[in-house]
């Protein structure tokens, strides 16, 4: 089983070891629109200046001096993993008079990039837009600004992080094909997987060791020992097909390859319910599987960012129009617009300091118990 080598050596590691592993840092003016040299401290000091001045500030005129400050800069660098990034960027542009530079990647390798920038005092990027434990990295290597506004209060507590805020959630759900399945023939609870008759007709999927630790910590505040739970989740894995990818995991659902998906995204099959797909999360005829697990992703104000105001602007944008734009993309936002999708269910969290500090113990105990499962080649 493959490991997510970056991820886990930054969540296990300070960024240091992480660097010396990583190479050479990409210094061309073409890439990201950054500035190289060593003037970080001046840069560094602006961007406090204004980030300082933003906070302290509420109200409407907040928000006039805001766009006053953002559009006089006029523009804007992220590095980021988020897929949906150019339907963001496309409504801020149209909204403000700043224009928009993007480094897009997974979240793994967005990170390096930011490590290795820094590492060589080159200011590529103003805000780092990616998953929990990468945000988590970049605030604990000290590269990251408070954002504070009447809009991060409104965020669930889940994303209200130390750094940064989550604009969004990845939602871990048990998606099942409703012509194999069912609601009345689904467990009520995760650990209901364990039993020999879903042998074949689960999936897992290779990466997921976030939602593992989640579900292995839970188990244990409910009072199972180490072993119990592991035992547990060896079982689950006994019966499951392992597949590499969400994205894959949601297509071999929708086309009856096995009957239901443990750590599917509920994006992925919203989505596909909307093009047709017979699949479904949250059942109108019952509850969901539970608990659900929940991972925000967010964005970071770039303590050398050399455009804090379009910086804080665009922070405040994905919290308020970006949710909905989110939400027309079957994203569960960190603000919900209507009413909350996850109200009355059990939802918990991985543990993200558990994460970052032990990321490899646990990538290697889900990676072990997975052997047990039939790998799906995609």
């Amino acid at each position: 089983m493959r490991h997510r080598s970056v991820a886990v050596c930054a969540a296990s590691a300070v960024a240091a070891i992480l660097l010396s592993a990583c190479g050479a840092s990409p210094n061309s003016q073409s890439q990201s629109g950054g500035s190289q040299g060593k003037g970080g401290g001046q840069v560094a000091a602006h961007a406090k200046k204004v980030y300082d001045k933003l906070n302290s500030m509420t109200g409407q005129a907040r928000t006039d001096e805001l766009v006053k400050m953002a559009e006089k800069e006029g523009q804007l660098s992220i590095y980021t993993s988020n897929t949906d990034i150019d339907s963001l960027i496309n409504g801020f542009e149209d909204a403000y008079k700043v224009k928009v530079s993007v480094y897009r990647a997974n979240s793994e390798t967005a990170l390096q990039r930011v490590l290795q920038e820094s590492k060589a005092n080159y200011y590529g990027n103003d805000i780092f837009e990616t998953n929990s434990l990468e945000l988590n990295v970049a605030n604990k290597e000290g590269l990251l600004y408070p954002y504070k506004s009447e809009l991060r209060d409104q965020v669930r507590k889940e994303g209200q992080a130390n750094g940064w805020t989550a604009s969004r959630f990845n939602v871990f759900v048990v998606g099942w094909n409703t012509k194999q399945l069912k609601t009345s023939d689904l467990p009520k609870t995760i650990d209901g997987f364990a039993d020999p008759k879903w042998k074949g007709k689960i999936s897992l999927e290779l990466g997921d060791y976030d939602w593992f630790t989640a579900m292995y910590q839970y188990y244990l505040q409910s009072g199972k020992s180490a072993a119990e739970v592991k035992d547990l989740f060896s079982k689950i894995a006994a019966n499951a097909k392992v597949v590499k990818g969400h994205t894959v995991q949601g297509e071999l659902l929708s086309a009856g390859q096995f009957g239901a998906a443990l750590s599917v995204y509920s994006h992925t099959v919203d989505k596909a319910a909307r093009d047709g797909a017979p699949v479904v999360w949250d059942p109108k005829d019952g509850d969901p599987v539970q608990p659900i697990v929940i991972r925000p992703n967010g964005v970071g104000l770039m303590k050398t960012a050399k455009n804090p105001a379009a910086a804080t602007l665009f922070v405040d944008f994905e919290l308020t129009e970006g949710q909905k734009i989110f939400a027309g993309l079957f994203r569960i936002g960190s603000i919900p617009t209507t009413k909350d999708p996850l109200q009355g269910y059990q939802v918990i969290s991985p543990p993200e300091n558990e994460l970052l500090t032990h990321g490899k113990k646990w990538d290697d105990l889900y990676s072990s118990i997975l052997e047990g499962g039939e790998k799906v080649d995609n």
